[in-house]
């Protein structure tokens, strides 16, 4: 069968796909970047916020779609929306051909068959979330040089506003040299970047009773040859230092900005990040402004911010004093307002200094080369732009001289290629 695969989105979620990918292509199955080419459609979608449940619920009915001029087509849907909304997708939208639970991803390739098989009904299949594999044979369907490695699943963080443990369940962090096992791998496929991705990748070993694990993990990594970059995303601060949880832990903003004059004191050049909900209930307006206050003086490097979205059976949308959706998303907006004078501010400083720098290709739209330094992560961040008038490799390293700067992007021109 030729099997065209939608994976919707964060990155952990991309590595399911590319799991579930590997073992569709080992049973015997070839995959189609055209939907309107395949005899299979898996759709690994995404739950987390109302955006993502509209963007997944699209993809699902453009899916459907295909249908009609090809009726043997066969929809299945897998994914946060599939586990946490499973009949509601059996009842509303009946074109779909099997609705998968995360737990029961190992059995696509057996559900495939059943999908396909003459006179085949609807399937339905839900394993407990622990069934999920943490780790196993994987395609890569980043671009050759970087790629991500997820070291855990669930979280037990419990944050009010949050449905992640509801879907992916607790807190089940993978075997240490399973994850070093596949970095290596990775290392040996022409991996230069690694991204050590969880929900909570600094909460990695406590449910082993090893709080802090994530340091020996980071250290094993680290030995591994070929990989030049390591990038965790993200990790909670209140798990970086005893004092740091302390810090967390009282709650004031002094307490924040001492620890992260710390951070900056002890790391010359370190890039922090962070993301914001703007209108969590309860919020006031005097609050808010606290919030602006915090962005214009803390100068985070990078800063999103989004508007709360109330999810069905978390804490937060049960509190009293929820906001009006207008009022949350016009604070949001603000925030990123505010956000961008402060990046535009930095990456200004910059203009000048030559950075350590990874080719990613040719931006399309501008014909340049992207280049990303060691501050910006891939598909998320701005990056480096260069003349193409030099041809540079992809993945390869080089030293780049900043001569201008915008709001998120750099520009300049390449020194040296560095050496492996």
């Amino acid at each position: 069968m030729k099997i065209a695969i939608i994976s919707l989105g964060c990155p952990k979620n991309q590595v399911d796909a590319d799991v579930f990918c590997h073992a569709l292509i080992k049973d015997g199955h070839t995959t189609v970047g055209d939907p309107a080419q395949a005899d299979v459609i898996i759709i690994n979608t995404c739950g987390f916020i109302e955006s993502a449940k509209t963007e997944a619920i699209e993809n699902i009915l453009m899916a459907c779609a295909y249908k009609q001029q090809n009726p043997d087509l066969k929809v299945i849907v897998t994914g946060c929306l599939a586990e946490r909304y499973k009949q509601q997708i059996v009842q509303e939208i009946p074109e779909v051909d099997a609705v998968v639970g995360i737990g029961s991803n190992a059995a696509l390739p057996a559900i495939v068959r059943r999908v396909c098989a003459a006179g085949a009904a609807q399937v339905e299949s839900y394993g407990p979330k622990t069934d999920m594999p943490l780790g196993g044979a994987r395609v890569i369907s980043t671009p050759r040089h970087y790629a991500y490695l997820k070291i855990a699943e669930g979280c037990n963080n419990g944050c009010y506003y949050c449905a992640i443990p509801l879907i992916r369940g607790k807190l089940r962090s993978r075997e240490l040299n399973d994850c070093v096992a596949e970095a290596r791998w990775l290392a040996g496929e022409g991996v230069r970047e690694l991204i050590v991705v969880a929900q909570d990748p600094t909460a990695y070993g406590e449910d082993w009773g090893k709080p802090g694990a994530i340091c020996d993990l980071l250290d094993a990594l680290q030995k591994i040859e070929g990989i030049r970059w390591i990038r965790v995303l993200y990790a909670y601060p209140e798990r970086i230092t005893d004092k740091f949880i302390a810090a967390m832990g009282r709650g004031g903003r002094k307490e924040i900005e001492d620890a992260i004059a710390r951070l900056r004191a002890a790391i010359p050049g370190i890039t922090l990040r962070t993301t914001l909900i703007a209108g969590f209930p309860g919020e006031t307006e005097e609050q808010y402004a606290e919030l602006c206050d915090f962005v214009k003086t803390v100068k985070f490097d990078r800063l999103g911010c989004f508007a709360y979205s109330a999810e069905e059976n978390t804490v937060a949308a049960r509190m009293e004093n929820q906001i009006d959706e207008e009022t949350k998303q016009r604070r949001a907006d603000h925030i990123m307002e505010l956000q961008a004078e402060v990046s535009a501010a930095r990456e200004g400083e910059k203009i000048g200094q030559t950075l350590e720098c990874i080719c990613d290709g040719v931006d399309d739209e501008t014909g340049m080369y992207m280049l990303r330094a060691k501050a910006d992560c891939p598909e998320i961040d701005g990056c480096v732009l260069t003349p193409a008038d030099t041809p540079l490799e992809e993945g390869a390293f080089y030293n780049v001289t900043v001569t201008d700067a915008d709001t998120y992007d750099l520009y300049g021109y390449v020194e040296e290629k560095l050496e492996d």
